[in-house]
């Protein structure tokens, strides 16, 4: 389960978030590339950008769900 205390700088302020568990597999970066962008010097995703439509938002809650390592957190904000 992603821990907010470990999330990347890089995150974008809001209700998601990556945190050091991220494996680079690349697979929210495909389920929700609006808000999914990866870090080429770290080799990590973090959140670019926050969901701005329910449909953003959806591509996101999937993002997470299907994280074969847990590291996309939602504070619930």
């Amino acid at each position: 389960m992603a821990d907010k205390a470990n999330k990347y700088p890089d995150n974008a302020p809001g209700k998601y978030y990556v945190d050091n568990q991220c494996i680079d597999c690349d697979l929210c970066r495909e389920t929700a590339p609006n808000n999914f962008k990866r870090n080429e010097d770290g080799g990590y995703s973090f959140v670019s950008k926050q969901p701005e439509t329910p449909e953003e938002d959806q591509q996101c809650q999937e993002a997470k769900k299907s994280c074969p390592v847990e590291a996309i957190g939602d504070d619930g904000a």
